[in-house]
């Protein structure tokens, strides 16, 4: 498809799509509880004509079928968003669009990706007569807890895809760059759990109770000094604890405290070492103070997102024109995604699609209250998965 047609139809809807990326902004819902956006987004692909499967609770794909032969291409996004009460600033300005929901905020950009997706079926479905063989469009719900990802790469194994695209908006990449390059391009992650079980008793005789608060402040001291001194530093792996959970009254001692967090990484026998480093460390320490340790670790997990290298190309040789310079190289994100589960049933590619702007603000870290898109960041996400569908569908 040429790029003029994508660029003009982009400009013709750009209040569309505004629009559309600041009501879904509204309406953030967590994860598996989709519930009003999952409805307005059917809306949206009903009005095209096309047909709905209905996969979980809130997720969703719908199929466009050129009626010519041909190969057969996923497009996703995500629909959730996250338990963050939302500032209503950004970096530098007050934000064009906060969420009505208290508690819940799309600080990760899955608003974006959700417009992105949603203008781009538009624009195929309207120039279907320039397209061969089947575009799927799929609509995962609660891709940050993963509660969505499996039924989803479930029920799709029988349409026989042939590749699968998805994109991130990145507050790292400036608006207008984008990174695609081949191999792994978001880190794989890890839950870890563990929790380290004591003695309870009363908060005046400290003596006649074994805490684990003391054991869990030595493990988590002494796992910083273990990831510095036992790990390979050319071969990251990150630790992430993130809450610790433990005690209900000031004046009890706790009988056991349970802390969560995650490890991402990129080389899978180092993430196995820091694994064992975890359990060599807690079990240790716990047993030192007269607890017990519980290591959970890896109840959750995805690989790292790997992009086929013939994908790869391909992007870059139809989007190379438009982009320029702009097409980033050496890009690693340590965050994680679920996309990687499609990887396994077929060739993928996953892109990261630069939103920061310093002159609007929108350059807050994700999974923060002060999250933003730069709206101009859009019409590249929207160009990129256009232009690979087409390129991708033509490619024989």
């Amino acid at each position: 498809m040429e790029d003029f047609l994508i660029q003009n139809q982009i400009e013709k809807d750009k209040k569309k799509i505004i629009e559309t990326r600041r009501k879904l902004h509204r309406m953030a819902e967590v994860s598996g509880k989709e519930f009003k956006t999952s409805k307005l987004l059917k809306e949206e692909v009903q009005k095209l004509g096309l047909a709905i499967v209905e996969v979980s609770t809130t997720g969703f794909y719908a199929v466009l079928d050129s009626g010519l032969p041909g190969k057969t291409l996923a497009l996703r996004t995500d629909i959730d968003a996250l338990p963050i009460c939302e500032n209503s600033f950004n970096l530098t300005r007050e934000k064009y669009s906060v969420s009505d929901e208290k508690e819940a905020s799309h600080a990760c950009g899955h608003d974006g990706h959700m417009t992105i997706l949603l203008e781009s079926m538009k624009i195929l479905v309207e120039n279907k007569d320039k397209i061969n063989g089947r575009l799927i469009f799929i609509f995962e719900e609660g891709e940050e807890t993963g509660s969505g990802i499996f039924p989803m790469v479930e029920v799709l194994e029988k349409e026989n895809i042939d590749a699968f695209y998805g994109n991130h908006l990145a507050n790292f990449l400036k608006t207008g760059e984008i990174a695609i390059d081949k191999g792994p391009i978001m880190a794989g992650f890890i839950r870890t759990r563990f929790t380290i079980k004591g003695i309870g008793g009363h908060s005046s005789r400290p003596d006649l109770a074994v805490s684990p608060i003391f054991a869990q402040a030595a493990i988590i001291q002494s796992l910083a000094s273990s990831w510095v001194n036992r790990l390979d530093p050319t071969k990251t792996v990150t630790l992430g604890l993130s809450t610790i959970h433990g005690g209900s009254a000031h004046n009890v001692i706790a009988d056991k405290v349970t802390i969560d967090g995650t490890l991402r990484y990129f080389d899978r026998k180092e993430v196995e070492k820091a694994i064992d480093q975890i359990d060599i460390v807690g079990r240790n320490i716990a047993r030192a103070h007269g607890c017990e340790f519980i290591n959970e670790t890896g109840i959750e997990q995805y690989d790292p997102v790997i992009n086929d290298p013939d994908l790869s190309a391909l992007m870059e040789d139809n989007i190379k024109e438009y982009f320029g310079d702009n097409i980033k190289r050496d890009v690693r994100w340590f965050a994680s995604e679920s996309f990687e589960a499609y990887g396994k049933l077929a060739p993928s590619l996953f892109a990261l699609v630069g939103t920061l702007n310093d002159k609007k603000g929108s350059g807050a870290e994700h999974h923060t209250p002060e999250f933003d898109l730069d709206e101009d960041s859009l019409d590249y996400g929207i160009y990129a998965m256009v232009k690979f569908a087409t390129s991708f569908l033509a490619n024989k």
